[in-house]
């Protein structure tokens, strides 16, 4: 397949709620519509950002489906599928729906504490036993394991299926070690919204976005003037987000998403247990923030 689809911006979808906890799929469909209607070029469905350890898989199947009805097929779909029982992500994603999928997302083994050559082995189990198209994904604050870049470069060479990684380590020298070692056909993809910017002017191929979801245009428009190496306007507009990404990630993710996007008329601010709404101080700060983008 090509990976081409994959450059430019990608957004971590949410999972909005109601009151009573359940989906709410009405939100859902408007903010998918949202989302592609402004220029993103794809869509990754039960991530982090999805609160995705919450979701059960007749939800996560329910979630797909919304998001294939409103779609059209306009743009690829990413699912995230992964966890710290190997054999298990396998057969989940085996067992899964997947004829809309372009690819899955799966996280590092967290919990477990596996050394890097069993983060090497879980991967390597996981592209000898599925068929879809596999984005790594790295992100040690929540796993509590880096993959070093040594480990992701051999994942690369030696595993066709496995097309790229979203790096989320929030570490500017690992993602230019990975951009400047990576074989052609791999792709370096940002998790980290502040970092985005910098990792496409050193080479990278774009950005699984949180804040691209409240402001999918601005966002998407910055990283395809990067990666036209147009720096200065995509400086421009990075400067002026730089205080909402900043607020968004102060207390949890994706708490700061949601209420932004609450405040923006998109969905409820409710967040499954344990997760919780932000703070008082910090809604006021994102509302704030919110009236002088859009004034």
């Amino acid at each position: 397949m090509s990976i081409k689809k994959f450059i430019g911006t990608g957004v971590a979808l949410i999972t909005p709620f109601n009151k009573d906890f359940s989906i709410d799929y009405n939100s859902l469909e408007k903010l998918v519509e949202f989302n592609i209607s402004n220029g993103i070029d794809y869509l990754v469905i039960n991530g982090t950002t999805g609160e995705s350890p919450t979701i059960s898989s007749s939800e996560r199947e329910l979630l797909i489906n919304t998001v294939v009805s409103v779609n059209k097929g306009r743009v690829p779909l990413v699912l995230g599928i992964g966890g710290n029982d190997t054999r298990s992500v396998v057969e989940e994603i085996n067992s899964s729906s997947l004829e809309d999928i372009s690819a899955i997302l799966s996280v590092s083994p967290y919990y477990s504490k596996p050394t890097q050559e069993g983060i090497y082995q879980h991967y390597k189990y996981i592209s000898n036993n599925t068929s879809k198209p596999i984005i790594i994904y790295n992100v040690p604050g929540r796993t509590s394991k880096n993959i070093l870049p040594a480990t992701t470069l051999r994942l690369a060479n030696d595993f066709d299926s496995i097309i790229g990684i979203k790096e989320a380590g929030g570490d500017m020298d690992q993602y230019l070690e990975l951009i400047n070692n990576k074989p052609k056909d791999f792709l370096i993809i940002s998790g980290d919204d502040d970092l985005a910017l910098s990792s496409v002017n050193a080479g990278g191929d774009g950005v699984i976005s949180v804040i691209g979801q409240a402001f999918p245009r601005q966002f998407s428009d910055m990283i395809n003037f990067a990666l036209n190496n147009d720096f200065s306007s995509a400086q421009s507009i990075n400067k002026q987000l730089s205080e909402m990404i900043s607020l968004i990630f102060e207390e949890n993710n994706p708490a700061g998403i949601k209420s932004l996007l609450h405040e923006m008329n998109l969905c409820n601010d409710i967040l499954r247990i344990p997760l919780l709404s932000v703070s008082p101080k910090l809604r006021r700060g994102i509302l704030k923030e919110l009236n002088k983008l859009i004034s």
